[in-house]
């Protein structure tokens, strides 16, 4: 089981957390920052905003210190390598003190200026508020991809995905000490929010072009994180191989009978050599193809098995008495 890399927090009643993952967006943050205090200040609810630079290759991480210096609401955490977009969300609603907690990227194609509407549905009593985008103003091969990948992971999940919706949410305490209790190593937020199984409300929000810099996610990356979804919430595959066993074995027990009836009446003098062959090579390749999948289970199992840490947080900002 995979410990808690820190103690729980204990949330701040009248409080929302602005949690967004920062990537390759060192100038989006200015704007990011003054447009969500602008818009929280509308709600009257106090605010933080944690900024959580997963690896960025630019001067993102000087941005953030200089802006927690400015801006007393601005936290900052700054996780010691790449650990992708899933963990550096873990890590940021770990640290929130929140009552509800707002999950955004920060390239500002999520509008900060949506945030109150998602904020009253939250008070309106919805444990869970999605963004759901009403048209994604992404490049044509970026909404593609995106549409592919949602509909791989609803068909091996049996799960219904909905690619109008992402990360871009508020949620209240009782979803984000769910999601921070779970253990797996393997970190999908979406999924795992959607999991709980709590009230849940899609608000219609607008979409933005992006600020800057571009996406990290190309097709070759989306499938990959499919499949790191699918081994980690979903058994469908295992099943599958069940299944195309099953399937091969009636199969073959077809071909033995058909060749046993073909020879009792004298239609076989010589068995094929090249039916023979392929049947081997077939064979094989199905056998090779259920054991990769069972060792890609087995694979996960050792991952979570040792126990490690999901994310490691090298610096701090504006957290006083943090570890330096």
């Amino acid at each position: 089981m995979t410990p808690a890399p820190h103690p729980r927090v204990e949330p701040v009643a009248g409080m929302l957390s602005v949690v967004s993952p920062v990537y390759g967006c060192e100038h989006c943050l200015e704007h990011l920052v003054e447009r969500v205090k602008a818009a929280v200040a509308t709600t009257g609810m106090a605010l933080e905003i944690l900024l959580v630079n997963d690896g960025s290759p630019d001067g993102s991480w000087e941005r953030i210190l200089e802006l927690s210096r400015i801006h007393p609401e601005v936290r900052g955490l700054r996780l010691s390598r790449n650990f992708g977009q899933h963990y550096a969300i873990s890590a940021g609603i770990e640290h929130a003190r929140g009552e509800l907690v707002a999950v955004m990227d920060c390239d500002l194609q999520d509008l900060p200026e949506e945030l109150p509407r998602l904020v009253a549905a939250a008070r309106d009593g919805s444990d869970i508020v999605l963004a759901q985008r009403a048209e994604r103003k992404d490049p044509p091969l970026k909404r593609f991809t995106s549409f592919a990948f949602f509909k791989l992971l609803g068909y091996l999940t049996d799960v219904r995905q909905d690619h109008s919706t992402a990360n871009f949410g508020v949620f209240s305490r009782k979803v984000i000490d769910v999601v921070n209790a779970m253990p797996e190593a393997d970190r999908c937020f979406p999924l795992m929010v959607k999991w709980t199984g709590l009230p849940t409300r899609l608000v219609p929000v607008e979409h933005a072009p992006r600020g800057e810099g571009r996406s990290g996610y190309n097709l070759g990356k989306l499938l990959r994180l499919a499949l790191n979804i699918v081994l980690s919430y979903s058994d469908k595959p295992l099943r599958m191989v069940v299944k195309v066993g099953l399937a091969f074995s009636a199969l073959a027990f077809l071909i033995v009978l058909l060749s046993v009836y073909r020879y009792s009446v004298g239609d076989i003098a010589v068995a094929g050599y090249t039916s023979i062959v392929a049947s081997i090579w077939l064979l094989g390749g199905v056998m090779i193809l259920c054991v990769g999948i069972t060792g890609l289970y087995l694979g996960r199992l050792f991952n979570d098995a040792k126990g490690r840490p999901y994310y490691v947080v090298s610096e701090y900002a504006n957290f006083p008495g943090a570890p330096r």
